[in-house]
């Protein structure tokens, strides 16, 4: 460049375009994306592995459990019925009203009281009795509802409604749908009687349809994900947590390789306790 050419340049360069600006941020989008989808995929197997520990630990527990009762439920039939019969025997000897107390709460728990759902058969609900568990107890008939006669604005909003969204109107599947959806409850409302309720669903259908749900990107489906397995893992830690803690899950952690001998150890103290409970019995009874 000769001198006159090079003062005829601007002082300062004029700032290139970066056309390949948008490309790198995609680029870096792309990366991120990759990174976040490694990251759920971690998150999957790690809960994946997490999920069939919980599962093989509750199996052990319910299996446990079984084998707990079948051995060991009848020892504690048998305790438990002795408890009442020494309850008894002592309550026939002093005639204490204390001593008459406990041999009847002991006497309880050997024979308890069905509760109050199976003697009613679910007649009774959070009102109280149902009209059918009324009827069946005082021997009268059932009787049916009452007819519900709409008023004339009712039976207007109705039509008004029905005309507007039926579902014949609609040219797609999903409008479709959604109108058949809106007219099942209209049809209820109607039935009821229920004037207000079809107010408010006049006001809800010339509100128009709810708003599309915006397209979440890539990276946000990706946050979303780990969220849920987050908030899934610590559902399962609870879930651990309370198999643990509960008496079965902690007896199986008193000897978690060899539970069968923790039932026999537990069998042996349960017969000696019956023994004793039965030389104390024949001591009263003599």
């Amino acid at each position: 460049m000769r001198p006159e050419e090079r003062s005829q340049a601007p002082s300062e360069p004029a700032e290139p375009v970066d056309a390949a600006g948008p490309v790198d941020a995609a680029a870096r989008e792309a990366r991120a994306a990759e990174r976040l989808e490694r990251a759920v995929l971690a998150a999957e197997q790690a809960l994946i592995e997490f999920e069939i520990a919980v599962d093989t630990f509750r199996i052990e527990v319910e299996n446990f459990s079984r084998l707990h009762h079948q051995r060991l439920g009848p020892m504690y039939s048998r305790l438990d019925e002795l408890d009442a019969l020494i309850a008894e025997a002592v309550a026939a000897r002093t005639g204490d009203p204390e001593d008459i107390r406990r041999a009847r709460e002991a006497r309880g728990l050997v024979l308890p009281m069905p509760k109050v759902e199976e003697l009613f058969h679910g007649w009774l609900d959070s009102d109280g009795l149902s009209p059918e568990g009324v009827a069946m107890l005082t021997e009268q008939p059932v009787q049916p509802p009452p007819r519900v006669r709409a008023s004339e604005e009712a039976r207007r909003i109705y039509r008004e409604l029905a005309r507007k969204a039926h579902p014949d109107l609609a040219e797609e599947e999903a409008e479709r749908e959604r109108r058949g959806e809106f007219i099942v409850r209209v049809n209820a409302a109607y039935a009821a009687g229920d004037e207000e309720r079809l107010r408010a669903l006049a006001e809800e259908w010339a509100a128009g349809p709810p708003p599309p749900e915006r397209r979440w990107s890539r990276s946000e489906e990706l946050y979303a994900r780990l969220e849920w397995l987050a908030a899934r893992k610590e559902m399962l830690a609870e879930a651990a947590a309370e198999l643990e803690s509960s008496a079965i899950g902690a007896m199986i952690k008193m000897a978690p390789e060899d539970p069968d001998g923790l039932l026999d150890e537990i069998a042996e103290q349960l017969l000696a306790k019956v023994a004793e409970k039965e030389n104390e019995l024949a001591e009263l009874v003599r």
